[in-house]
């Protein structure tokens, strides 16, 4: 027969065992799931509130339905403006975004690895160069020695330069004032600057909002093309993936050109904006993304060096080492 002792010391005995089968167990289920988090593929996709596709893939949840299958998880990332975005693939916090002409040559000379994807048909009525209703600037040519906000390294950047080019001014002409999107506007509503360049949706709301008025649109100037890009080594090891995110873009593309007014109205209480203002840039656009080809390379390649003979750039470009060989 068993002391009281020897019961007690069965019991700890007994719940000793207990505790480390349940110890055991619990490092079991922790290793599967760190095993199973380290299988997962991670996609983190950088966008700006501007980017109408993407911010609408991002609403639909589409992607996420396509990946998931393929153990894929879905990650988004806000920036301001391309080069905030190009800076995060920069440093390693994105693998694939939506940018302007403008960001991928600054991020080429600050030697961030990646490579061009896609690119969107030419859309030069969506941004341009605007100035106060009562302001006594008529024309390009009278920005010489006026202050003009923008963005540094975006594409009405580009804009800028070919403007003054072709008005006969020179880049040194002007006072650049460098500003986000939000803080341009605020400097532009005050007065602080003499005119704004910027792109939709932000150029129709300031036509609409403030009474802004058009100096120049980019027609006829640059062609604005607009250009997905991806980290180089998520694209060299995850090619399926970016594949499937550009089928999905272009069935967002698809789905906007043949639901205009659906589609700014779904995208005005996420950009803030009245879904008027969101349809007319909408309709700027063209949504319509093709392969990476040699005329859309050669124009890269002139901006980029247009910006290093203007020293915007510390150093020379080739745009084509940022294209993989079985896109070349």
């Amino acid at each position: 027969m068993a002391t009281p002792r020897h019961k007690c010391e069965r019991s700890q005995s007994v719940i000793l065992t207990g505790l480390v089968f349940v110890a055991v167990l619990l490092l079991t289920l922790l290793s599967l799931t760190g095993r199973a988090k380290a299988g997962t593929v991670v996609f983190r996709i950088g966008y700006q509130k501007a980017a109408n596709t993407l911010v609408l893939l991002k609403a639909h949840g589409t992607l996420e339905k396509r990946l998931q299958p393929l153990g894929v998880a879905v990650t988004w990332l806000e920036f301001t403006a391309g080069p905030q975005l190009l800076e995060g693939l920069n440093a390693g916090s994105v693998d694939f975004g939506y940018v302007g002409e403008v960001p991928p040559i600054f991020a080429l000379a600050a030697g961030a690895r990646f490579v061009y994807i896609a690119y969107e048909l030419p859309t030069p009525n969506a941004e341009g160069i605007l100035v106060n209703q009562d302001s006594p600037i008529q024309k390009v040519a009278d920005l010489k020695g006026k202050k003009v906000a923008f963005n540094k390294g975006s594409d009405v950047h580009w804009l800028v330069i070919n403007a003054l080019k072709k008005a006969g001014l020179e880049y040194s002409d002007i006072q650049p004032t460098y500003l986000t999107p939000p803080d341009a506007r605020a400097a532009f509503q005050r007065g602080a600057v003499d005119a704004w360049a910027i792109w939709d949706p932000f150029f129709v709301a300031a036509q609409k909002q403030l009474g802004a008025r058009v100096l120049t649109n980019a027609a006829g100037l640059v062609k604005r093309y607009q250009y997905f890009l991806s980290a180089r080594e998520y694209a060299e090891k995850q090619p399926e993936v970016l594949t499937i995110a550009m089928e999905e873009v272009s069935k967002i593309g698809q789905w906007i050109r043949q639901n205009y007014h659906e589609a700014a109205t779904e995208l005005a209480p996420i950009q803030g904006l009245d879904p008027d203002v969101i349809e007319a840039g909408l309709r700027h656009y063209e949504h319509i993304y093709k392969p990476i080809d040699e005329e859309v390379l050669s124009d890269q390649q002139r901006i980029a060096d247009a910006f290093y003979d203007l020293k915007l750039i510390p150093r020379k470009v080739a745009v084509r080492d940022a294209v993989l060989p079985i896109n070349r």
